[in-house]
């Protein structure tokens, strides 16, 4: 597996993936109607994150099988369809917490490392950034694998779509670890 920076061009393949992602793991939480709902209005390719070069993929041959990373941008979730959410203002290292966001894995390759991949890269890029505290909005799905991150839950947060439907979400935290002097780096070859 090779992870990498994403490209706008990988757009059609993250479609596939975030689709195969959120039907697949999200299937023992949410119903049919709220799956199909979060697929129209949230659930989708970010072009910022992909422009601010903080989305990161990982290939297993010529196949995308995961996607995710972090942000220094207001925004808290959700892709370019979720407008209703979209703030593209800047964070602040030090006073605001950077965000993870966007982190699908292929339901084919769960419990493969590659979730703790994406994890760690995002966090060593906004840790060396000067973000001193990592924010995210998790499904129910993702909840049990943050938690095993060192995440705690902050509250619920309940997103109401446009057309009506209501997912369930929690918002959690972790601290980043202390600086020391060093540079947060990531490289594929350590996993």
């Amino acid at each position: 597996m090779r992870i990498r920076p994403a490209r706008l061009e990988d757009a059609p393949a993250l479609t596939e993936l975030i689709d195969a992602s959120i039907r697949g793991l999200g299937s023992r939480f949410y119903s049919p109607e709220q799956i199909s709902s979060s697929l129209t209005h949230l659930f989708g390719v970010d072009s910022v994150m992909i422009g601010d070069g903080t989305y990161f993929a990982v290939e297993h041959g010529a196949e995308l099988v995961g996607a995710g990373g972090w942000s220094f941008r207001k925004t808290p979730f959700g892709g370019d369809a979720a407008g209703f959410v979209r703030d593209e203002r800047l964070r602040v290292p030090g006073i605001d917490a950077a965000i993870i966001r966007a982190m699908y894995v292929h339901p084919d390759h769960t419990r493969k490392g590659i979730g703790g991949l994406l994890l760690q890269a995002g966090e060593d890029a906004a840790a060396a950034r000067r973000f001193t505290r990592f924010e995210l909005v998790s499904t129910l799905s993702g909840v049990a694998f943050y938690r095993s991150m060192g995440y705690r839950v902050l509250d619920s947060v309940p997103v109401d779509l446009p057309d009506g439907t209501v997912i369930g979400c929690l918002r959690m935290e972790k601290d980043a670890p202390a600086l020391t002097g060093t540079r947060h780096t990531w490289r594929a070859s350590r996993y």
